[in-house]
C-alpha cells in the first residue's frame, strides 16, 4: 500500500502540475478555438487516453526503453511532430477555405476524430513519457508493494488530474470561441491562430531532447 504522506505529497505536486500551462493545455485550447468546445473535450478525453498508454508503457518498463534508446526517441517524436504539424496545417487551411462573412459554414473536424487525433498526438509524444519515468518514481517505495502496480496508479491519478485540467480549459476556451461566433471574420482568425499553435507545438516536439540518463 501507498503510504498515506507521500500519497499527499505526490497528489500536491501532480495538482500543481496539472494546472501549469504545458503543451497539453495549450493542445486543447487551440483544438477547442478552432472547433469549439465539444471538440475540444473530446481532444480532453483523448489525451488522457494517450496519457494513459505512457502510464501503462512506464509501468512494463517499455518507456524506459524508449528513453534509453536515442533512435527509438527520435523516431517516435519526429513521428508525433509531424502528425501535430499537420493537424495544424490542416486546421489552417480549413479556416482559409471559409469566406469570413456571416452566415458562413464552419466545417468542424467532429468529436470522434478530435477524439482520435488527441489519442495519437499524446500517445506519440516520447516527452510524456520521459514526463512520468522522471515523476513518478519519486513516489514509489519498493516496500508498499509491486512497484508496477504503484507507477500504474499514481501515473492514472495524475493522467485523471490532466484530464479535469483539460476539460477545464476547453470550457474556458469554448466562452471564448462562443462570444466570437456572430462575428465569422473572428472565427476565422482564432481557427487560423489555432492551427499556427498546433504547428508550433509540432515544431517545438520536433526539437525536444532526450533526457539524460
Amino acid at each position: 500500500m501507498i503510504d498515506p504522506t507521500s500519497f499527499a505529497l505526490f497528489l500536491a505536486a501532480a495538482v500543481v502540475l496539472a494546472i501549469t500551462p504545458g503543451p497539453g493545455l495549450f493542445y486543447v485550447a487551440a483544438r477547442t478555438l478552432a472547433g469549439g468546445r465539444g471538440e475540444g473535450l473530446a481532444s480532453s478525453f483523448g489525451t488522457g487516453l494517450g496519457g494513459t498508454v505512457h502510464v501503462l508503457a512506464g509501468a512494463l518498463g517499455v518507456s524506459a526503453i524508449v528513453m534509453a534508446s536515442a533512435e527509438l526517441f527520435a523516431a517516435l517524436k519526429l513521428v508525433g511532430a509531424a502528425y501535430l504539424a499537420w493537424i495544424g496545417v490542416r486546421t489552417i487551411l480549413d479556416a482559409r477555405r471559409v469566406p469570413a462573412v456571416a452566415g458562413a459554414t464552419v466545417e468542424r473536424v467532429g468529436v470522434h476524430r478530435a477524439f482520435r487525433e488527441g489519442v495519437l498526438v499524446e500517445a506519440l509524444n516520447p516527452k510524456t513519457a520521459a514526463f512520468f519515468l522522471a515523476f513518478l518514481p519519486q513516489f514509489v517505495s519498493p516496500d508498499a508493494g509491486p512497484v508496477a502496480v504503484q507507477f500504474a496508479v499514481l501515473g492514472l491519478v495524475s493522467v485523471a488530474l490532466n484530464t479535469l485540467a483539460d476539460i477545464g480549459v476547453a470550457f474556458a476556451a469554448g466562452r471564448v470561441r462562443d462570444g466570437a461566433a456572430a462575428r465569422p471574420a473572428l472565427v476565422r482568425r482564432l481557427r487560423t491562430a489555432s492551427g499556427a499553435a498546433m504547428v508550433a507545438l509540432g515544431v517545438g516536439l520536433a526539437f525536444a531532447r532526450r533526457p539524460a540518463a
